[in-house]
């Protein structure tokens, strides 16, 4: 994973070649000028942004073209100058000039990969990878999503392929989660392809409280969004993947799955099934989950969910649970408790505005 640092000695290095080298040194005449154009793009989108708002992806586009040639004529030059290390501090010069900027880089294999956001607007974020093309340095793929790219060199695929995995990290919310894509990513001949992400497993989008990454496993825990699910609220069901490189296809399959308080989910379809239940006039429905015949004759048909948090009574794993609900505009107070049949609706009383 990527961690902004500075190498000294591979900066030493870098410095000792420059001295021997002199102009012909990588970047001695070029990167100075291509600094200056750089600072000069950034004043300018900045004036752009506080007088016409919001900057598009286009914006930024001559900037990402300097850094790419930064690092191609790095690579170009070999030595301690195509090091990670060594590239990392040339970035770091251009992220002083652009405050907002997050620039970094790692080293898969034979491969430099470029972790970039200049700004915090949609399709500027991009992943870029430079290696060789018919024996040149050069910028191989770019690749741009949402979110702020991290990358993780990956094991090697089995044809020794280097491959990496990048993590597309959206805004944290309020709740200690935030949006995550994650993807796999292999040369392919010249080019670099993405093979697995998880937006094929979460075609709705993943929400997740944490997640770690290993050369050959991915560890993820994140929201599930069932009915009965309320944004904000606590002990609420969460489920745990874990992810690892499969020799068969070449890419990530899940092992396992681990739920963290299951008994919300559980709760919440008995709550869906006595709603549908009471609006259906479905008595025996209506009989299993409400054993008390006076407690069911009370229980209006158009009771619905409310959208509150729950209000477990007795512990992290409870047995005695308080769930809001309403009939039209009169608020109403469901209490559940787990039986060994599962969970049973035992009280239901109208709540004073």
């Amino acid at each position: 994973m990527y961690r902004p640092s500075q190498p000294l000695l591979t900066v030493a290095l870098a410095l000792a070649a420059l001295a021997g080298l002199g102009a012909a040194a990588v970047g001695a005449a070029g990167v100075p000028d291509r600094l200056d154009r750089f600072r000069e793009l950034a004043l300018a989108r900045q004036a752009r942004a506080q007088t016409s708002g919001e900057l598009t992806a286009d914006a930024f586009r001559e900037m990402y073209a300097l850094l790419d040639e930064e690092i191609v004529e790095s690579l170009a030059s070999g030595g301690p100058f195509a090091s990670p290390g060594f590239l990392q501090d040339r970035l770091d010069a251009f992220g002083d000039v652009w405050g907002g900027a997050m620039l970094g880089v790692v080293g898969v294999d034979r491969l430099i990969v470029g972790a970039f956001r200049l700004a915090d607007a949609p399709g500027v974020s991009t992943v870029r990878v430079y290696g060789r093309l018919r024996g040149e340095a050069a910028l191989l793929t770019t690749i741009h999503r949402e979110g702020q790219p991290v990358v993780y060199p990956a094991a090697p695929a089995a044809n020794g392929a280097p491959q990496f995995i990048t993590a597309w990290e959206g805004a944290p919310s309020g709740r200690g989660t935030r949006a995550l894509r994650l993807e796999l990513a292999r040369q392919v001949g010249d080019s670099v392809r993405v093979v697995w992400s998880t937006a094929e497993v979460f075609p709705l989008g993943l929400v997740v409280r944490s997640y770690a990454v290993r050369p050959n496993e991915i560890r993820v825990r994140y929201e599930l969004h069932y009915p009965g699910w309320t944004p904000g609220c606590e002990a609420q069901t969460e489920a745990e993947d874990v992810y690892r490189l499969a020799t068969d296809t070449g890419v990530f399959a899940r092992p396992t799955r681990t739920y963290h308080q299951p008994w919300h989910q559980e709760l919440h379809a008995t709550v869906w099934r006595l709603f549908e239940a009471l609006g259906g006039g479905d008595q025996t429905t209506l009989t299993t989950l409400v054993p008390d015949a006076r407690l069911r004759r009370r229980l209006p048909a158009a009771l619905r969910a409310e959208s509150a948090c729950d209000a477990p009574e007795d512990g992290p794993t409870p047995r005695t649970v308080s769930v809001p609900a309403s009939e039209e505009r009169t608020p109403w107070e469901l209490v559940f408790r787990w039986t060994a049949d599962g969970w049973r609706l035992i009280r239901a009383t109208q709540v004073a505005p």
